[in-house]
């Protein structure tokens, strides 16, 4: 029988460690294997869609620059329509030589380019002296002495239709122990998302004053919520009759009207009206811009009344201004015990507003059954809490 020595022929001995570290060692191996192969595939990827986001944003100021050059470039509209279109085609033209030449170099003329425009763009400064249209002419300013406000500049037109019209600017005089009321006024033009807002307030000798912070039209011009973004109107704050100021939205131009009271402390009342004399102090001195976003009919009302009552919570419907009537309800701003629905058929004041064309109890005429409000239009003082 042939017998084998362990001498010659050894058995070799694998330990639980060494197994592991040949395991690991072969994992490692064949992930640096994957990785090599997929590197350049993954860098190809990152690379692509690194340049298709640059394109786009090349894209978007792209449009901007064009819809800047179209509200601002002077000498009319063909030298406005030339701007644009080649400043569009500019950015596009960079793009395509980037994608077909692979270096970013052709990008420096646009960017050249834009680094002018934005300079050009700073420049722009707003203006006092233009050719105003006769309803946005005068903007109001006050003057305070103890207890009794001066405003001069109160619109108190006679709109027979919205090209129609008498032109009359008054000097009025309030006293600020007398303020009783204060409404808000949602004039709904084009669909639910969008309304103008109008501030009123009411006096104990019964007239009402409405404040408004609306595009300062040029003669011939029109509104447009584009041209807002890009410095194309003047900021305008109006004081007015309500039977100017909501009369030509309901009976001239259209427009529907839901009107709400709202709920505030006398001396809230009071900071708020002086608010609105402070912002039209600011006017006269320095002109500024309306912004269809950021400095509207409705978010410098909000910042006003922000600085009286902290804590108001921002909300999407302070842009989409339509719904503001809703927000005022969930921060409990109206008149308490009533449904949201109940408050805002009660408040839609668009017939009796048109019926109440010739009164000359305009004001109360539309507040007649309204809540917070008597049926002859009176206000109800004594409200209980929410």
């Amino acid at each position: 029988m042939m017998r084998f020595q362990q001498d010659r022929w050894p058995i070799p001995v694998f330990s639980s460690r060494s197994r592991s570290a040949e395991k690991h060692a072969v994992h490692a191996s064949l992930y640096n294997d994957r990785m090599t192969l997929f590197s350049p595939r993954a860098s190809a990827v990152l690379a692509t869609v690194g340049k298709l986001a640059a394109s786009l944003v090349i894209l978007l100021t792209a449009l901007w620059g064009a819809l800047a050059l179209w509200y601002q470039l002077a000498g009319g509209v063909a030298a406005q329509t030339i701007g644009a279109v080649l400043w569009a085609a500019l950015g596009i033209g960079s793009i395509a030589l980037w994608w077909a030449r692979g270096s970013a170099r052709a990008l420096l003329p646009y960017a050249g380019g834009f680094v002018l425009l934005l300079l050009w763009w700073s420049m722009i400064a707003p203006s006092q002296d233009r050719s105003w249209a006769d309803d946005v002419a005068r903007n109001v300013t006050g003057t305070v002495k103890g207890n009794v406000v001066t405003l001069d500049n109160v619109r108190h037109f006679d709109w027979r239709s919205e090209n129609d019209y008498t032109v009359k600017w008054e000097q009025r005089s309030y006293k600020l122990d007398e303020l009783r009321t204060v409404d808000t006024a949602l004039s709904y033009w084009t669909g639910p998302l969008i309304a103008h807002t109008l501030v009123s307030f009411g006096f104990a000798d019964g007239r009402f004053l409405t404040f408004s912070i609306e595009i300062r039209k040029e003669k011939g011009e029109s509104f447009s919520a584009i041209g807002g973004f890009f410095k194309h109107f003047e900021m305008s704050l109006i004081a007015a009759d309500e039977r100017d100021i909501i009369r030509v939205r309901t009976n001239a131009r259209g427009e529907d009207i839901h009107l709400y009271r709202v709920l505030m402390p006398r001396a809230a009342m009071r900071s708020l009206f002086l608010a609105y004399l402070d912002e039209a102090d600011d006017l006269k001195l320095k002109p500024q811009f309306y912004n269809t976003l950021t400095a509207n009919c409705t978010t410098i009302v909000f910042e006003m009344v922000r600085r009286i009552v902290p804590g108001l919570p921002l909300d999407y419907r302070l842009l989409a201004s339509g719904y503001l009537d809703r927000y005022l309800f969930d921060v409990r701003a109206l008149v308490p015990g009533l449904p949201f629905q109940q408050l805002r058929d009660g408040g839609h004041i668009t017939a009796r507003a048109r019926a109440a064309n010739d009164d000359p109890d305009f004001s109360h005429a539309i507040r007649r059954g309204m809540p917070g409000y008597d049926e002859q239009g009176y206000p109800v003082m004594q409200m209980a809490k929410q």
